[in-house]
């Protein structure tokens, strides 16, 4: 399919893009301490201009010196403008458009405890006597020029346009949102009066750009959680003041950082592809405004269809580029089917920003990101036989990996399918993404003409018929087996043949085990069952999941009714009822039968270990034959082996 809507021009003021598709501004942790751009950064933003992106933005940029917090971009003081011309050089050299995100990030900035925290009005910080003041009249208007400086500070360095960042609770929304702004001034109270800062950076930033540059605006399509907060209304009447002070286009957004509608903002599995377009539909159609529509658009036909369908004029592809920085040169020659797919799973790109151990995000689909530069694929010059025993997703990408390097991988998977725990974890609500790109995966595989040999258990006469000169050892994990008296009993089952289908349940069901894949086999099961208990000894289930998986799954057991608890370890499980010991004290859950999902742990290799080295074939383990973890991983160590074999 051509997509033609979706790869035709668009015009916006003086800037001419070549297609409706935009790369969007996502915290990556690359940038320096110093918040200035390195060649991380520019190795990233390369891949995917090069990749055939229409429009590039920056990840979120400082304007205000005193509000400026470390390892984010910053475009506050002269000495940030070298670093963000080499940035839009390197993007405009490989044939892009660049664009500079402003932003002031009010409570965000509370990651670094030495910057300004700039909101509309008091709040008092729980657990402690202190009060974050509102902004003074003296810093509102240092804020305003600070933004009117930044613009003139990226014209300088070279960009071709600018987004004014007026969402997600950072500084502006919480002015604009009535929620935040309790104010009794010129800035508080009226619609008029809370849009006025907005206004005010508007103005300041359009009279420091080029009359032929057009100025964007992201902005909520309204507020979700916050009681008297924005509403879609507010924010059309606001998209028309906006118009009127300079901007030309509207970024739909949604979600805030204060409530459970943080899921919006990076939105994962949970939420359905495109939730917001007909958010930015509506206000394109009451605004007259070019519209830019996001929120989970991952599919160029999906994308096309928006833009056919009159709903907006541009789509934000932002994860799905990350996955698959090829995203748009692949669906623009007709090559979607080789796209890899983002599927939403947030374990490297939002788990990754938030966690203190990843240096950087990173991609489950996609190891190279942040590292597009020592990951560029290398032919290699001694080409190997390998075996790969696993047809998991960390097996699938090993074999991917090498075979593209000019290497001959056998793959052999004990059971009938690919795809491994993946593809059953693709089995639970709301996750058939999942499933599908472990299919897609394994077909990939096939296409590209590895050797895939199914029903194969490895053995040591396998191995010796093969005859490779090294092998990866991609098992997986097995289910964990419960050690108490009934755990062999007829009505227990296990997580894993509950998800395949092999064993139905029914009546009154305990689920043994709050994590992920407990709570995930809760809801796949309620439909069938009367009532479900979750059982899980720590203090709190989910502890495993995401933040934000963690509160779609939370909701959903919630609304399905699903009874958890908590502190609770079983220690006996009888023909109608599971006993566990709750701090001391023996209960009983009456039920009909017992869903096992205590967690995995990694099969046993070791027969294929000791043949291995007696017979001086190179070994690899990786994934969760190492011990059971995320997807994440699994993929990740694939990668790195078959770059090194």
């Amino acid at each position: 399919m051509a997509y033609e809507k979706l790869f035709s021009p668009i015009k916006l003021r003086g800037l001419e893009l070549k297609n409706r598709i935009m790369f969007p501004a996502m915290g990556t942790k690359m940038p320096t301490e110093e918040k200035q751009v390195n060649q991380q950064l520019i190795d990233y933003h390369v891949a995917r201009v090069k990749g055939g992106c229409g429009l590039n933005f920056t990840e979120v940029c400082s304007v205000y010196r005193l509000a400026s917090p470390k390892k984010f971009l910053a475009i506050s003081e002269d000495k940030y403008i070298p670093g963000l011309k080499k940035l839009a050089d390197a993007i405009h050299e490989a044939g892009g458009k660049a664009g500079v995100q402003l932003w002031l990030g009010g409570f965000a900035v509370a990651s670094d405890p030495e910057q300004m925290i700039i909101i509309p009005s008091d709040v008092p910080v729980p657990g402690t006597e202190y009060t974050l003041p509102g902004a003074s009249i003296e810093t509102i208007k240092e804020a305003v020029n600070a933004f009117g400086e930044a613009a003139k500070r990226a014209v300088e360095a070279g960009y071709d346009t600018i987004e004014f960042h007026a969402g997600h609770n950072y500084t502006p929304h919480s002015f604009l949102s009535p929620y935040f702004n309790r104010r009794t001034d010129e800035y508080g109270g009226s619609l008029p009066n809370r849009a006025r800062f907005l206004i005010e950076c508007i103005e300041a930033i359009r009279q420091n750009i080029p009359e032929d540059m057009p100025l964007f605006m992201r902005l909520d399509a309204h507020d979700d959680y916050l009681e008297g907060g924005l509403t879609i209304e507010e924010v059309i009447e606001f998209c028309k003041m906006a118009k009127a002070s300079g901007v030309d286009v509207l970024d739909v957004s949604r979600g805030n950082f204060s409530t459970a509608a943080i899921k919006y903002e990076v939105p994962p599995i949970d939420l359905p592809r495109g939730f917001n377009v007909e958010n930015a539909a509506r206000i394109r159609k009451e605004t007259g405004m070019i519209t830019v529509a996001v929120g989970r658009i991952n599919d160029p036909l999906q994308a096309e269809t928006i833009l056919t369908d009159d709903k907006a004029d541009m789509v934000v592809i932002g994860r799905a580029q990350l996955a698959d920085p090829e995203f748009c040169n692949k669906a623009k020659e007709g090559r979607e089917g080789s796209i890899v797919r983002c599927v939403g799973c947030n374990q490297g790109c939002y788990d990754g920003f938030v966690s203190t151990e990843m240096p950087f995000i990173t991609c489950l689909r996609n190891p190279a990101l942040g590292r597009e530069a020592e990951y560029q694929l290398t032919e290699t010059t001694n080409p190997k036989k390998v075996l790969i025993i696993g047809g998991g997703i960390g097996g699938l990408e090993a074999a991917l990996q090498l075979k593209r390097r000019g290497h001959q991988p056998i793959l052999c998977e004990a059971s009938g399918t690919l795809g491994g725990q993946f593809a059953l974890a693709g089995e639970a609500p709301r996750k058939e993404e999942m499933k599908l790109a472990a299919i897609a995966m394994g077909e990939q595989v096939k296409s590209e003409g590895v050797e895939v040999r199914l029903n194969k258990p490895v053995t040591e006469e396998l191995i010796k018929q093969i005859n490779p000169e090294e092998v990866i050892i991609a098992v997986g994990s097995a289910p964990i087996e419960l050690n108490i008296p009934g755990a062999k009993l007829s009505h227990v089952t296990n997580s894993h043949e509950v998800l395949a289908g092999k064993k139905e349940v029914s009546g009154r069901v305990v689920v043994i085990g709050g994590g992920l894949v407990g709570l995930e086999v809760a809801e796949y099961i309620h439909e069938m069952a009367d009532h479900i208990t979750v059982v899980e000894m720590l203090d709190q289930v989910a502890k495993d999941l995401g933040q934000l998986r963690n509160i779609c799954v939370m909701e959903s057991l919630y609304a399905s009714g699903v009874e958890t608890v908590t502190n609770a370890k079983c220690v006996e499980i009888k023909e109608h009822a599971v006993v566990v010991d709750r701090m001391g004290n023996l209960e009983e859950i009456p039920c009909e039968f017992v869903v096992v999902a205590i967690g995995a742990k990694s099969r046993n290799f070791d027969n294929i270990i000791t043949y291995c080295k007696e017979n001086n074939i190179a070994t690899h383990v990786i994934g969760d034959a190492i011990r059971a973890r995320r997807a994440l991983n699994a993929v990740a160590e694939a990668n790195e082996v078959a770059r090194a074999i």
